[in-house]
């Protein structure tokens, strides 16, 4: 452990968190969020602390299984036909994680069907080393480094498909409330001792805006989280993408249901070791915080940018459209012993886990394709 941990947080990083409150006299929930996430060298995602899989805090689906990886590569080669199967097809993935899902597509790719591999070119982009240097590990350890690029930013133009998985939700969020009738945001303090909230007027008038184009507000008394950099990143997304498709995988739901009057205190939740929690003043640096996401904006983002929606449906669906009970042979079948059919059909209980991952939803949207028949998307 660095001088700069405790065993339950992150020393430096909060000591700078409460000198930016005190200069400035308070901050937005958002850039206590943003501090939290992703201050370089210190903040949870930008340190080398492990995150992801059995071991660290939290388990996305490329971790659970390689199945993940095989079923999202049906798909993309699906669009690579849709698009005339072309010798080059760009799969760009924001925010991978570990590298798992880039190995697992690449793999399954080379083993399933050879003109597909030839024509990927995958793209990751990640702005922070400590996740960049862990995917590099994970792809090198399979020999497919040279089939994959890295970048800061999305490329200038793809042509192919603009990959995220759980990204969105990692946004920093705004907080708010609704008091009398009026929107209140929610603000960090420090006491002293503590951090604490105060409701002040909203930092940006794009809050009040947020909820106007909605047609919806929070419930008297309820608070709720506003993330504006998801659809402004589905923009940029949108603006990049010359043709092919744009694949969301994230927590969330339409915009009544997330901000229902019935949901008095928003889908705020932090991780730590498997285990959850409201409290996102704890283990500061040490624990994910994550909200679901607004798919009515994201996707009325990608459709004012010019994108035409195909459809958003739950991942348990989207899997078991391409085939995943496929992948689970009969127990004794083939090279398949006792043991490691028990293990698969977990990773596949758990992917389609209505309760878990499955209720992850998948969209996607497309340019210059708005006819393509997608196997994953069907209801």
């Amino acid at each position: 452990m660095s001088e700069f941990e405790s065993a339950d947080e992150n020393v430096a990083l909060k000591e700078a968190i409460i000198a930016r409150i005190e200069r400035e006299g308070g901050i937005t929930f958002r850039d206590f969020m943003e501090m939290a996430l992703y201050t370089p060298l210190l903040g949870y995602y930008t340190s080398r602390r492990e995150k992801m899989g059995r071991s660290g805090d939290y388990v996305t689906s490329p971790e659970v299984s390689p199945l993940f990886g095989a079923i999202t590569g049906r798909q993309l080669r699906e669009m690579w036909a849709a698009m005339g199967a072309p010798g080059q097809f760009q799969v760009v993935e924001a925010g991978a994680g570990t590298g798992a899902l880039c190995r697992d597509v690449l793999r399954w790719a080379r083993r399933a069907d050879a003109a597909f591999a030839d024509a990927l070119r995958y793209v990751i982009v990640e702005a922070n080393e400590a996740p960049a240097g862990r995917q590099r590990e994970t792809i090198e350890a399979e020999g497919l480094s040279e089939r994959v690029t890295w970048r800061e930013a999305l490329p200038e133009t793809v042509e192919g498909c603009i990959l995220s998985n759980e990204l969105l939700d990692a946004m920093p969020v705004h907080r708010v409330a609704a008091v009398n009738g009026a929107l209140r945001e929610i603000h960090v303090t420090w006491n002293g001792n503590a951090f604490a909230e105060e409701l002040r007027e909203p930092s940006t008038p794009d809050l009040t805006a947020y909820f106007d184009r909605l047609g919806v507000q929070p419930g008297e008394g309820c608070r709720a989280e506003v993330n504006l950099a998801a659809p402004d990143w589905v923009r940029t997304a949108a603006a990049a993408l010359g043709r092919g498709f744009l694949m969301t995988f994230d927590y969330g739901y339409e915009a009544k249901e997330l901000y229902a009057p019935w949901r008095t205190d928003g889908t705020l939740l932090c991780f730590h070791r498997h285990n959850a929690s409201a409290d996102p003043y704890a283990r500061i640096g040490r624990q994910d915080i994550t909200s679901h996401v607004d798919f009515t904006s994201v996707r009325g983002a990608g459709e004012g940018a010019g994108l035409h929606t195909l459809e958003i449906v739950s991942q348990s669906e989207f899997l078991m459209n391409l085939g995943l009970p496929d992948a689970l042979p009969a127990m004794g079948e083939g090279d398949t012993n006792m043991e490691e059919y028990y293990v698969r059909r977990r990773s596949v209980v758990e992917l389609v886990d209505p309760a878990g991952l499955g209720r992850i939803k998948v969209m996607v949207q497309a340019r210059g394709l708005e006819g393509a028949p997608l196997t994953g998307l069907r209801r």
